[in-house]
């Protein structure tokens, strides 16, 4: 079976969309976000295939598709549906790699009985914890790591996104005891090239295969 990746991050709005579109770049992998939550502009989906070059088949269509850029459960209520947790399967992909995006932080409820933390556990595969640099980063990715410990979910590594912190990022690889895997810087203009060229500096793709 092919290597199947969940990026999460401590909070939304972070950056880990753009990490994803970086990750399957150097990965060569698909890209799936099972949960849309907000439909006004470029969706993740389509913002991953520009910014990672990945043609349309390369895409694994979202789950569910909420207008309102907000929490999926409040999303959801708002477009008169309920989010059936039963129906997130894992799809089946090929032989490519896949980079399964979730929606927000961990704790974000799917319904009021349900968090995205949950669906993980389930799935039991390896997470990749994108943490901002900026003040507060270290107690939001202690909080997040704990998280995923208790549920026994395997954390991969955190991909740290900002300017430099090193104090900050020492901290939270060694009081939570997990692997850094590199740091993406904030890109301006934010291109494709850009892009790839960044995430090649900082990352390697043998620490998110073989594993």
């Amino acid at each position: 079976m092919s290597q199947r990746i969940i990026v999460t991050g401590t909070n939304t709005g972070i950056g880990k969309t753009v990490f994803s579109a970086g990750l399957a770049h150097l990965l060569g992998a698909n890209y799936w976000k099972p949960i849309q939550a907000g439909l006004e502009g470029a969706s993740d989906a389509e913002l991953v295939a520009t910014l990672g070059n990945l043609s349309a088949e390369r895409i694994v269509p979202e789950l569910y598709r909420l207008r309102t850029p907000a929490s999926p459960h409040h999303s959801a209520e708002i477009d008169g549906v309920r989010i059936d947790v039963d129906s997130l399967h894992l799809p089946a992909v090929g032989e490519r790699p896949l980079v399964i995006e979730g929606a927000g932080g961990l704790m974000v409820p799917l319904n009021y009985g349900t968090l995205l933390i949950d669906i993980f556990e389930r799935w039991r595969l390896p997470v990749v914890l994108c943490a901002s640099t900026a003040l507060g980063t270290i107690n939001h990715s202690l909080l997040s790591i704990e998280a995923l410990r208790r549920r026994h979910i395997r954390i991969l590594g955190v991909a740290f996104i900002g300017e430099k912190n090193s104090e900050s990022q020492t901290a939270i690889c060694e009081i939570g005891r997990v692997r850094f895997l590199g740091r993406l810087p904030w890109i301006v203009p934010l291109t494709p090239l850009e892009l790839q060229a960044a995430f090649n500096d900082s990352f390697l793709a043998d620490d998110f295969l073989n594993l």
